[in-house]
């Protein structure tokens, strides 16, 4: 806290110190004009046309020394040149100087930062690289920086990348399709490149180019589009995420299982099974649920081998663990299945409807 605190005052201080040469410079500036317009006004009255007034003040505001356009012969000329020389070429000195101030502040800036920057991109080693700072990249930016991995953020957009380095989060400038701006961002050096731009062809060009660069990099791609999986395959990324899909499959997830959201402490248990490429589900038995009345056994045999049956919660509190075969499941029972393979196939079985039973010419319900 007290190093946000710390750079926090420092940003302030830069702004407060660059903010003075520009409210010079505005004031200045608004001065300048006054003096020209009132000052031109002036030689109007005198009976000067307007041409010929705002030339006059322009040449003695500007020192430039090329002659009167017309004779300064009257007492209130004189006076009225004389103040315009004074007031205008003092806010000329002032306004030139104020010039000179903020382009100066503004280059050092720029120099400054871009060398502190720079100095801590070749500091990175086996870093990551996500390039785009959308909702997919500041979500990444939050968790690589709780994890404490390094990371440096590609962004082109500047607003993006103020709001990114706003947030303490090391980024840079620039089109991450282009190779010079990767090399500069430490390819070589990086472990993983996570492209997340909603661009498909960008993500793609970017993957042919990280891959050409650092063959040993893993890059972990996004995709909008089901035809681009492929596609970013075949550029040479390592795994391809599609939001789209993960968020179809969660909001299925939910309307097949939406016991698995009670289990407490599943994240563990799920992380360790989907290291053998299982998962594990909870599901409840309705009563008219084909599977009601049916044993466990006949279950995992309709599932064709999809799951199998590692507990059962009855109703009444009783919990069955690693129920055998010929446990018969009942209404009201919530089902903990460990899946293999299509999630959905599973969620299919104990969701599937009982089959009407004919009685006579007429079916009902079982």
């Amino acid at each position: 806290m007290e190093r946000d605190s710390d750079a926090s005052a420092l940003t302030q201080g830069a702004n407060s110190v660059l903010g003075s040469p520009l409210r010079l410079l505005t004031g200045t500036l608004i001065f300048v004009v006054a003096v020209f317009v009132i000052s031109t006004c002036g030689f109007v009255i005198a009976g000067w046309p307007m041409s010929d007034a705002a030339y006059m003040v322009l040449l003695t505001i500007f020192s430039v020394g090329y002659g009167e356009i017309r004779p300064v012969d009257t007492i209130f000329l004189r006076w009225w040149t004389s103040g315009t020389i004074m007031l205008g070429c003092t806010g000329m000195i002032v306004l030139t100087g104020a010039l000179v101030q903020v382009f100066t502040l503004f280059q050092f800036r720029r120099l400054l930062g871009l060398d502190r920057m720079l100095t801590e991109i070749e500091k990175l080693e086996g870093h990551v690289i996500i390039c785009g700072y959308g909702r997919i990249g500041v979500q990444l930016a939050k968790a690589m920086t709780e994890a404490k991995r390094p990371f440096l953020i590609l962004e082109r957009d500047h607003t993006k990348a103020e709001d990114a380095k706003a947030q303490g989060f090391l980024c840079m400038v620039g089109e991450a399709t282009h190779e010079e701006t990767l090399k500069a961002a430490g390819i070589a050096r990086a472990k993983v490149l996570a492209t997340v731009l909603p661009d498909d062809a960008a993500n793609v060009f970017i993957t042919l180019s990280a891959r050409n660069l650092n063959p040993a990099i893993e890059i972990i791609a996004r995709g909008e589009a089901p035809t681009t999986e492929n596609k970013l395959f075949h550029a040479g990324a390592d795994k391809v995420v599609m939001p789209t899909h993960i968020g179809a499959e969660r909001i299925v997830e939910m309307i097949l299982y939406p016991a698995t959201d009670q289990l407490d402490d599943i994240g563990a248990v799920r992380r360790n099974l989907h290291d053998f490429g299982l998962d594990i589900e909870m599901v409840e038995v309705l009563s008219d649920s084909a599977l009601t009345g049916e044993t466990v056994g006949e279950a995992e045999r309709r599932g064709n081998g999809a799951f199998f049956v590692v507990q059962i919660d009855r109703a009444n509190g009783q919990s069955i663990q690693h129920p055998g075969e010929d446990v018969t499941l009942e209404s009201g029972d919530k089902v903990m299945l460990v899946v293999r393979g299509s999630r959905l196939s599973a969620g299919a079985v104990f969701s599937a409807a009982k089959a009407p039973v004919k009685h006579g010419r007429t079916f009902v319900k079982a």
